[in-house]
């Protein structure tokens, strides 16, 4: 049942704002010290994020066990 789910898709939604904050702190560090390439710690972050927003967006899926 989806409302079962409700709690650890909500960790999973800061988790991700954690994510993407972390990758931006990193892309923020890497221009202010002249970098010109992406740093490889935001190109992880970003797809932990993303699998972690594609979690939640299963656990919110109603569930289909009539």
């Amino acid at each position: 049942m989806a409302g079962e789910f409700a709690d650890i898709r909500r960790r999973l939604e800061a988790i991700s704002e954690e994510l993407a904050d972390l990758a931006m702190e990193r892309l923020r560090e890497s221009i202010d010290n002249g970098g010109v390439e992406l740093p490889v710690d935001e190109r992880r972050l970003t797809r932990a994020r993303r699998a972690v927003e594609k979690a939640a967006g299963i656990l919110a899926e109603p569930d289909d066990h009539h």
